[in-house]
């Protein structure tokens, strides 16, 4: 049997001579297709990634950018899926947009388009791209450094805040996100405390008598056992540590006594322990400050253990 003068080999080959792969981005109307090739391919419920769409659908994503990520379709049917989170962002008051690469799935049968396809939308130019839940794997390395990605968080600093005491703690007061402090503050802030209280992050302010410092934390357990929270937002390390106290008081009286906080070693002034290699971050672009991980889908949606093993072959990453 031949095609265009060239002989083919067998039925499978001329099959795919035959199919039309494009790719395109994610719509609305598409969310719970995605979401179940999502499920089924990584092993998340499906609930969870549809939940995830669903928030990202009010998330104000940066004008051209895409919404929700980009597909991979062949002849209709959805073969590759990327979800990815465009924000707006600010450091030092100084506004940039971020992606957040969130998961990603392509069928065993197209994984020789899946880095063009991947590559399509890693590739903007003044853009941070980070990836917080990729493993220190000798499976998924080739991968990320094959992205651009680099790592630059190494670790998990896991603390107990409310052990902390210092002779300052009585001038800070801890509110929640539903205040507005009669002090400065950042309108960005303000902002990013209740879109994350929306999420059912556990949102607050430290409030002194010269401004208000912003917080945001993840409720989870830990070794599905121990009710803690991963620190998710706050404007630098330096002030988790000054507050630590207040803070942790403030949580423990709601249940949580561990925070889990990035970290490339131990966090002086800190009681803890630092976690080499657990819970790596990954960037392209330029490097982020540690302690921010609003806008992710870490801080988008409650923490979901595997239900399942994934399906086949599947070229995948998990969250």
């Amino acid at each position: 049997m031949t095609r265009n003068g060239k002989a083919v080999r067998n039925k499978r080959e001329w099959r795919f001579t035959r199919m039309k792969i494009t790719d395109r981005e994610i719509t609305h109307s598409d969310l719970e297709q995605v979401s179940e090739f999502l499920g089924k391919g990584i092993g998340y419920s499906d609930r969870y990634f549809l939940q995830l769409l669903q928030r990202m659908t009010e998330h104000p994503t940066p004008e051209g950018f895409p919404k929700y990520g980009r597909v991979l379709i062949c002849d209709g049917a959805i073969v590759g899926a990327i979800v990815l989170i465009f924000s707006t962002v600010q450091s030092d008051g100084i506004p940039s947009v971020r992606c957040h690469v969130t998961g990603w799935c392509v069928e065993p049968a197209y994984r020789g388009y899946a880095a063009l396809f991947f590559a399509k939308d890693l590739r903007h130019r003044n853009v941070t791209y980070v990836n917080i839940s990729a493993q220190w794997t000798a499976d998924t390395l080739p991968i990320i450094a094959t992205q651009g990605f680099t790592r630059y968080c190494s670790g998990q600093f896991i603390a107990v805040p409310a052990l902390r005491f210092a002779p300052a703690d009585s001038q800070v007061k801890v509110v929640t996100a539903d205040h507005t402090p009669k002090v400065p503050f950042e309108t960005f802030d303000k902002d990013l405390l209740s879109a994350h209280a929306k999420y059912g992050c556990i949102c607050v302010w430290c409030v002194t008598a010269e401004r208000a410092y912003p917080f945001v934390f993840r409720p989870r357990f830990f070794k599905r056992t121990i009710p803690g929270v991963q620190l998710v937002y706050c404007r630098d390390i330096e002030h988790f540590t000054r507050f630590a106290g207040p803070i942790g008081r403030f949580l423990a009286l709601r249940g949580r006594l561990v925070v889990r906080i990035d970290s490339n070693a131990p966090i002086e002034g800190l009681i803890g322990k630092f976690m080499e290699n657990a819970d790596s971050r990954f960037y392209k672009g330029s490097k982020p400050r540690l302690g921010d991980l609003a806008y992710t889908h870490l801080a988008m949606c409650a923490y979901v253990p595997r239900k399942k093993k994934s399906s086949s072959k599947a070229l995948q990453r998990g969250l």
